[in-house]
């Protein structure tokens, strides 16, 4: 399984609010620089963060993005959603029932299945506010323990 582009750059992207957006709004071209994401691309991922409830908006002089909720309550799985990112690791899609013909299920379905799983849980046990202070090895290692 891979995550694809639009979620690695939401989270990198949303970090960098985080870091950067405490005491005021972040343009977006400003994240674009110390991210090196091209700022049209920044611009869709927004929009869709904003739907999401994630981020909002500021306008005029100082505008830009804040986050909509504090960092330590945001989750790594809810901006990797936001951007309607897939986590499943099965090829499976959609209402298919299986990955093979006539809607069967491969021999390795259910390993794939979990292994999907495993990662929505490991996502949504990271903060933003733990990326942000580097904290992600503690914070799964605490949640696989509670688990």
């Amino acid at each position: 399984m891979r995550l694809g582009t639009k979620g690695r750059y939401a989270v990198m992207a949303m970090t960098d609010l985080a870091r950067h957006g405490r005491k005021r709004a972040v343009t977006l071209a400003e994240i674009a620089g110390r991210q090196e994401i091209s700022q049209a691309y920044l611009e869709q991922l927004f929009a869709a963060l904003r739907r999401s409830g994630l981020v909002a908006s500021v306008r005029g002089p100082g505008g830009g993005y804040r986050l909509a909720l504090s960092a330590d309550l945001i989750s790594v799985v809810d901006v990797v959603r936001a951007v309607d990112e897939p986590l499943a690791a099965t090829r499976c899609e959609g209402a298919q029932t299986g990955c093979l013909g006539g809607g069967e299920r491969c021999a390795t379905h259910d390993l794939w299945d979990a292994l999907g799983d495993h990662i929505s849980e490991f996502l949504a046990a990271v903060s933003l506010e733990d990326v942000v202070q580097r904290r992600v090895k503690s914070s799964a290692a605490a949640s696989a323990k509670a688990a």
